[in-house]
């Protein structure tokens, strides 16, 4: 049972893969939804207008976002040939903040492939992959390219950003519009680092 499901789970990957974009071309993807005020997924104004804020955002961090020498030197040491395949759809706000993070960190080392898949596509990828039983957005899938393996799994927020949103809801019992716009502001302040450390430490 368990080789089979190994099997499945292998072909339902590579399925992804197959429908999956490099980062490049996501945000080529991205931009030209926002010129056809449109968004991935589920047509609505609000998505629409999310997908032109996150277009804002990502190319801000791409322009933006630092790695130390300390990452660059462990990524450089770095020997595994991997695909790190993130799951994502252009209107969410974590993904805008993470996804450029993630890139700069697969872009410091040839032996890993990064790629976008889009979730609402793609959703029998997406339900191997449930944080908590939900279909959050960013997860980045880590794939071992020569066994075919997981190897890991990351997301959909980095873990300082994770007890937060835990933290209020312990106490709010829901995500107000309120913390949803403190939430953008903590992803301001830490520029991405958060992701650059969680990553690097599940190297």
């Amino acid at each position: 049972m368990e080789i089979l499901q190994e099997v499945n789970l292998k072909a339902i990957i590579n399925d992804g893969l197959q429908n999956s974009l490099s980062y490049p071309d996501y945000r080529e993807l991205v931009k030209q939804l926002v010129e056809e005020q449109s968004t991935t997924g589920e047509k609505t104004e609000d998505r629409v207008n999310f997908t032109m804020l996150n277009d804002k955002r990502m190319k801000r961090w791409d322009k933006t976002i630092k790695v130390s020498e300390a990452v660059q030197e462990k990524m450089s040491a770095f020997n595994k040939n991997m695909t790190w395949l993130v799951i994502s759809e252009s209107w969410c706000g974590d993904a805008a903040h993470v996804i450029p993070a993630m890139n700069k960190v697969a872009e410091l080392n040839d032996e890993i492939d990064f790629k976008v898949v889009l979730r609402d596509e793609n959703v029998p990828l997406m339900n191997q992959f449930l944080t908590n039983g939900g279909m959050a957005i960013p997860k980045l899938i880590m794939i071992d390219n020569v066994s075919g393996e997981v190897v890991d799994t990351f997301g959909p927020r980095p873990n300082a950003a994770t007890k937060l949103v835990a933290d209020y809801k312990a106490e709010h019992g829901k995500l107000t519009p309120e913390f949803k716009e403190d939430l953008q502001h903590w992803y301001n302040k830490d520029k991405g680092q958060s992701v650059i450390e969680d990553l690097i430490g599940l190297l």
